[in-house]
């Protein structure tokens, strides 16, 4: 499984978890995601890591989007980029393995997928200022 599909599923787990705020390792859609044949030890690992990370971060990830969301409250950020937001944030700051290219691409690939015509320019201009902001220089 690539890592492309791994962060897919990240996805969606954290738009889940966006509307029921529970445990997501208690989600029923955990276990179709980790009985998927393709997906291999380490892209669990990656999943877990940052759902997890994504929940026990949530108020610092979204101080940081909203810091870098021009006039946009994080309640009213369209909730499908709102989870793309708070994944790419997570990578950003707390995965210094994944280059920052990477996720920011990979993630923008997915609001594309999954949310508005229009979502990735705003996207892409958050995770910009989200990038300078923590440094820059991973």
């Amino acid at each position: 499984m690539s890592r492309k599909k791994a962060r897919d599923y990240a996805y969606k787990l954290v738009f889940e978890w966006l509307f029921n705020k529970e445990n997501t390792e208690e989600s029923p859609s955990i276990g179709p995601i980790f009985e998927d044949n393709d997906i291999n030890l380490s892209d669990k690992d990656y999943i877990k890591t940052v759902v997890a990370g994504v929940e026990s971060n949530y108020d610092g990830l979204c101080a940081l989007i909203e810091s870098n969301s021009r006039n946009f409250r994080i309640d009213r950020i369209f909730k499908p980029d709102l989870a793309a937001l708070l994944l790419s944030a997570y990578e950003l700051k707390f995965m210094p393995d994944i280059p920052p290219a990477v996720s920011i691409s990979e993630i923008l690939d997915i609001v594309k997928t999954y949310s508005t015509p229009d979502s990735y320019v705003f996207v892409n201009g958050v995770l910009a200022g989200i990038y300078k902001e923590i440094g820059g220089n991973k």
